[in-house]
């Protein structure tokens, strides 16, 4: 299939938007397993990935295609699955392989309520801590998320970004109302974005390659499996050659490179939005498709004189606490909006300087959280003299 050379508008729905963004970062290989409300994103796929010279592969469970994505970005693709919170839940002890053997890939979880199989047609946004502490062990990851279609298909070229500079899997966390709703969505040409190519190691054939030995600017080359290096590759604590160590200082060092090349490059990955906050009184916090709600509850409070911003998260994993600190000083009270029962929301207390002028307006119950929930946490603060 020809790629067109141009900018084009397609108007179609989130889930599409990440196909169209995964196709543009450069993906060549998707596995995954159908589940509701991420469905959307394997059936696009099926037509489109084969069409531009790509593998799609529909597996027998989210456990396989998790492994799938790994084995297929060790030789060379660019990888990506789909599911939602069960699925997600499938994926973790092999997501905790990809963090240890410093694969990169994407994870798109589609939120839906749970726990368990909950309601499978109705929103939330209740796998952030997951997304940060799924899988077991001391590690870092990275989470991104976006509130509307552009914004969704450029975090999503991000995502694969990520996962290419750190060597990491990246989770593109989003939830079921971005999933499914349409709006018009402009695909820039080709090169209008920046695409992160994988770094290949340029150690030539027959000579020691060290697969897990940083460069001094922090990135890891990589060889393509099978091709002309041959090298370990391990869920085990290991050496730079990626062969299995007890050693206690091989652990120590090992650990902190895979917690410090993520969260010591916060300011890097950070990604949000301000509206409105240079002169705000009340700042709201939200992400996903809670920060429309949000904003437009901004957007009308202001238009009653009321200094009022709001600050989008985009980057959730590593939590951009500076940007967090730096918009919430001097407020006379923040406002953390959200589809669950307070996750981000625990995290912008620890983040602030005066974590009891924190507010949270939440809804948990398979319901969207509209402006007019918000209004009501606002006019009760309010009714307090905050």
């Amino acid at each position: 299939m020809k790629r067109s050379n141009v900018a084009t508008q397609k108007f179609i729905q989130g889930n599409e938007a990440v196909v169209e963004g995964a196709l543009y970062a450069g993906l060549g290989f998707y596995a995954g397993y159908p589940i509701t409300p991420s469905t959307e994103i394997a059936e696009q796929l099926a037509e489109k990935l084969p069409a531009r010279g790509g593998k799609f592969i529909q597996m027998e469970d989210e456990i396989a295609s998790m492994c799938a994505i790994i084995g297929a970005a060790l030789t060379g693709q660019k990888t990506m699955t789909a599911t939602s919170g069960p699925g997600f839940s499938l994926m973790q002890e092999a997501l905790g392989y990809a963090v240890m053997a410093e694969v990169p890939c994407v994870v798109v979880n589609v939120q839906r309520t749970g726990p368990s199989t909950g309601i499978a047609t109705t929103v939330a946004q209740a796998d952030v801590m997951q997304a940060r502490w799924g899988t077991h062990g001391d590690h870092a990851i990275i989470a991104l998320t976006a509130s509307n279609l552009q914004d969704l298909f450029r975090i999503t070229v991000e995502a694969f970004n990520m996962a290419e500079t750190y060597r990491t899997p990246v989770i593109l966390l989003i939830d079921e109302v971005v999933g499914h709703m349409r709006e018009k969505l402009t695909i820039p040409a080709p090169g209008e974005y920046q695409v992160v190519d994988r770094l290949l190691t340029s150690v030539p054939s027959g000579i020691d390659y060290h697969p897990y030995l940083p460069r001094e600017d922090g990135r890891l080359p990589m060889s393509d499996f099978g091709g002309v290096h041959r090298y370990n590759v391990t869920g085990l604590i290991h050496d730079m050659w990626g062969f299995p160590s007890t050693d206690p200082a091989v652990a120590y060092n090992l650990i902190h490179h895979l917690v410090d090349k993520i969260e010591n490059m916060e300011l890097e990955i950070a990604r949000y939005q301000e509206f409105f906050t240079e002169d705000a009184e009340i700042l709201l916090i939200s992400y996903g498709s809670s920060a429309r709600s949000a904003l437009q509850v901004v957007e009308d409070r202001r238009k009653q004189g009321v200094k009022m911003g709001l600050l989008e998260l985009n980057t959730l994993w590593p939590f951009p606490a500076e940007a967090v600190r730096r918009n919430s000083a001097g407020k006379n009270y923040i406002l953390v909006v959200e589809m669950n029962m307070g996750q981000i929301y625990q995290e912008v207390k620890k983040a602030v300087q005066n974590p009891e002028r924190v507010y949270l307006a939440n809804r948990f119950d398979g319901i969207f959280i509209s402006h007019n929930d918000i209004g009501k946490v606002l006019n009760l603060i309010q009714g307090k003299g905050v």
